[in-house]
């Protein structure tokens, strides 16, 4: 959908396209959705936590389902792993948390106290040059995949590679993914192999857990031009909660996010935008355990200095939350809305159905 298109269909139907909608006079319902492009939700989470997290009002999040890094025949069985992992995360919680693979899956959960889980692959290894592996995975429930994790693949060029664009097969990938209605996600893609893909993909597309390189310059943020084409063709963003890439200010640095928000708004249109956390929900002491953790998960990616990830004010299960209150101070109601949730709804309901 060109972005145009999508501004003239709001007067038509916003009660559709934003969640929760707002009324009239730009006042947020009681309950507007909130919707976490991609966030984390581990296996290892207790109820007691799930239970904060709900009560926060989360009522949909996007999830990684395993390790994006390995490649091959690896690659293959941590996904499907990871499927049977979440799978049986989600049956140990029936009360609060549903698995969602549509939309309408949103109204179940929230019509019945819980969280609305969607099942994401931060990487096309698992499918590796087999066109037929993403109707597997779809069939598996999993709605959407990045094209790149941080390097080169069969598809296109990582962010942190030294550049490339958009392979045949990647396009060919991309076409199939289109086809079996699996959300085309461009974190982690390479500037080039990113504007790429957006071009060639027939449905819009989103990057889920980004920052805004106008406002920090790093290699996982997003350029003004990609934002821009972005929107052009419907998608949306979702700006990220790792500290990094927001901001060198270790402390005191809500702010500095705000500014990532607003830039990305003034850049992609208030409709354009969202939050994809890509954080953690537990309350995170930097203990010599939690960072050795890190460790483990990252490899050679973990850098100590980069320590603190996480944004001070953001730091545990309530923090859309202070989101919403921070958006507030800056933007009219119905646009902290749209961020909120309302954005990704109409994408997810546009791509996926």
């Amino acid at each position: 959908m060109q972005r145009r298109d999508f501004v003239a269909s709001v007067g038509v139907g916003a009660a559709a396209l934003l969640s929760g909608t707002a009324r009239a006079q730009g006042r947020p319902t009681a309950r507007a959705l909130v919707f976490d492009a991609m966030g984390e939700l581990r296996p290892e989470y207790d109820v007691a936590l799930l239970r904060e997290i709900r009560a926060s009002g989360l009522d949909a999040i996007t999830v990684t389902l395993c390790d994006p890094k390995p490649i091959g025949a690896e690659a293959v069985q941590l996904a499907v792993d990871g499927v049977a992992e979440y799978d049986a995360f989600i049956a140990r919680h029936p009360t609060l948390l549903l698995k969602a693979t549509k939309v309408a899956d949103i109204d179940r959960a929230r019509s019945s106290g819980r969280i609305a889980v969607f099942y994401l692959f931060q990487n096309t290894a698992q499918f590796g040059t087999n066109l037929d592996r993403v109707t597997l995975f779809a069939r598996l429930g999993v709605r959407s995949s990045q094209l790149t994790y941080n390097d080169i693949n069969d598809a296109g060029a990582g962010c942190r590679s030294p550049g490339g664009r958009l392979t045949p097969f990647g396009r060919e990938l991309i076409a199939k993914m289109n086809a079996e209605r699996m959300l085309l996600d461009l974190s982690h893609v390479h500037m080039d192999t990113m504007a790429d893909a957006i071009a060639a993909s027939r449905t819009s597309a989103v990057i889920s857990h980004t920052a805004c390189a106008t406002v920090h310059a790093h290699v996982r943020n997003t350029t003004d031009a990609n934002l821009r084409a972005l929107a052009e063709r419907g998608g949306v963003v979702g700006i990220c909660q790792i500290r990094p890439f927001i901001t060198e200010q270790r402390r005191a640095n809500l702010d500095r996010y705000v500014a990532h928000v607003l830039h990305a708004v003034r850049v992609a249109g208030v409709e354009h935008v969202a939050i994809g956390s890509d954080r953690d929900h537990r309350r995170i002491d930097l203990t010599p355990e939690y960072i050795a953790q890190l460790k483990r998960e990252e490899g050679a990616q973990f850098v100590e200095a980069d320590l603190p990830l996480f944004l001070e004010a953001l730091n545990g299960p309530r923090r859309m939350e202070v989101v919403r209150d921070a958006l507030a101070k800056k933007l009219p109601a119905r646009d902290v809305d749209r961020i909120l949730g309302g954005n990704l709804r109409r994408l997810y309901a546009e791509v996926i159905g």
